[in-house]
């Protein structure tokens, strides 16, 4: 994503109008209770390390977070806070595998879970989500993909790039297959908060709260738009805990604390400009997807979490990175190719609606024009 974002940046350098889809990076701004608090953090001089499992004060509030939206409390043991939830994934398969051991994905799924499973030598075993089941995941092909090897079920809901949520049934049913086979879940909640249309989010931490093999990776780079701050919060089981504040504090010292402090405000504060983020996505959604719906040869389900849409572009007789190209060429605006995410999202392409109400009218108006 990064590559292409790279890419349209040189041609807006060229004098060109981009309309951008194709990063996960909300176009509010931090909320100003957040930088205010970072401004104060830094003139009373937090500015120095700090431990390397986090400020404790961030981990308390972390708890009563938790609690709220989890409803369990985590001792502060069993918190590290972490630049960003990427490290999270990295340090878990660290802490749990080696090289050669099994990860079990979906597929499509985020790229850096494959991307960091090849870098520490070991194997992705992927399970699909078939558009036909509205991307749902099956048990049953989750048990099939594992072998003695397999050390760890990493799971995304709702789902990066296809919008979907994991129901508390099927997460129930994996549950039991991992304490079966002996096996860790990895739950990556960073969008947990964008749900839509009264659906439930649920958190697979509530069944054995992160004491004996779920770990919950979560970020404040979406919910309060501070992607670019690097902060979040890693809940697991303390011995895991344990290991991965070692590694942390070998790779990277500390998270820097003017910044874990800011964070705190975050939690603390008001969530009402969370709340307004949430609304105007859920009416840049539904602006989007009917939008790709009314065009020829596209068709597009509506994603009931996460800011992203992930159309089927197979009846254009092009492939997902065609289709991308085509975009960027033809019409300036700027996506995701699906096959990015997985061999099931061949057919696919993300756009993501974190981006303006009239960039998106604007969008979906040129693709009028050249399908």
């Amino acid at each position: 994503m990064f590559q292409i974002l790279a890419e349209a940046k040189k041609l807006e350098k060229m004098g060109k109008d981009v309309i951008h889809f194709e990063i996960g990076d909300p176009d509010f701004d931090t909320p100003p209770n957040v930088k205010s608090a970072v401004y104060k953090a830094i003139e009373d001089n937090h500015t120095h390390y700090t431990i390397s499992q986090g400020l404790e004060e961030f981990r308390e509030q972390a708890v009563k977070s938790t609690y709220l939206s989890r409803k369990f409390k985590p001792s502060i043991d069993q918190i590290l806070v972490t630049p960003g939830a990427n490290i999270q994934i990295y340090l878990t398969i660290l802490a749990l595998a080696n090289p050669g051991d099994d990860i079990i994905i979906t597929d499509p799924s985020f790229v850096s879970y494959s991307s960091i499973i090849a870098l520490c030598n070991m194997n992705a075993i992927k399970v699909p989500l078939i558009e036909q089941n509205n991307f749902s995941l099956d048990p049953d092909d989750v048990e099939k993909a594992i072998s003695k090897n397999t050390r760890l079920i990493i799971l995304n809901s709702p789902n990066n790039p296809t919008g979907s949520i994991i129901s508390e049934d099927i997460y129930r049913r994996i549950y039991e297959i991992a304490e079966k086979y002996n096996i860790f879940i990895l739950s990556d909640e960073v969008y947990g908060r964008m749900i839509y249309d009264k659906k439930d989010f649920f958190s697979p931490s509530s069944i054995d709260q992160c004491n004996d093999r779920v770990i919950v990776a979560h970020s404040f780079s979406k919910s309060f738009a501070m992607t670019g701050w690097r902060i979040g919060g890693l809940t697991g089981p303390k011995n895991l805990i344990e290991k991965m504040t070692l590694i942390l504090e070998t790779i990277t010292s500390c998270v820097s604390p003017f910044i874990q402090l800011a964070a705190l405000e975050a939690m603390k504060g008001s969530q009402d400009y969370v709340k307004k983020m949430i609304e105007t996505f859920k009416k840049r959604r539904d602006i989007l997807v009917d939008g790709l719906n009314s065009i020829d040869g596209i068709s597009c389900l509506l994603p009931p979490g996460s800011f992203y849409a992930f159309p089927n572009i197979a009846k254009t007789k092009m492939s997902s990175i065609e289709f991308s190209n085509f975009l960027l060429e033809n019409a300036l605006i700027a996506t995701c190719p699906g096959i990015y995410f997985g061999e099931y999202g061949k057919n696919n392409v993300r756009f993501c609606f974190a981006t303006d109400e009239s960039k998106i009218i604007q969008a979906l108006d040129r693709m009028k024009k050249i399908f």
